[in-house]
């Protein structure tokens, strides 16, 4: 099996996947998953997903890249691009990842400060006199 790339994305981050069999390793911007992550127990958890979804988690190698947001939205955007690259590798896992969700890019981002406004939807106090 050839290295197969995809590309996931979550509010401004964005995650370059290259996806190979292998042994289940997991590397992320030159970095092992838990030196990545620490001890965020619920977003490994949640970045692993589309692999136990698909029963591939000792099965193949991931190599990442991410740049931009937060390392919650970081560990998203890894997690779309493994999904996108999971079905670029076979077509048979999209039927699998579909059902939850795993495939649909979360579009969610900040919503922008108005003017008049102190934040986007935050008002100054009423002042009745």
């Amino acid at each position: 099996m050839a290295k197969v790339y995809a590309t996931g994305r979550r509010k401004t981050s964005i995650a370059k996947v290259w996806l190979e069999a292998g042994k289940g390793d997991i590397i992320i911007n030159n970095m092992s998953l838990d030196h990545w992550l620490g001890g965020h127990e619920a977003i490994k958890k949640r970045l692993k997903q589309p692999l136990e979804v698909s029963k591939q988690l000792g099965l193949v190698n991931i190599k990442a890249t991410t740049l931009g947001g937060g390392y919650s939205a970081q560990a998203d955007a890894v997690r779309h691009g493994i999904s996108r690259a999971l079905v670029n590798f076979d077509e048979q896992f999209r039927p699998v990842l579909k059902p939850f969700g795993l495939l649909t890019r979360d579009a969610r981002s900040v919503e922008r400060k108005k003017y008049g406004r102190k934040k986007a939807r935050k008002s100054g106090q009423f002042s009745k006199r």
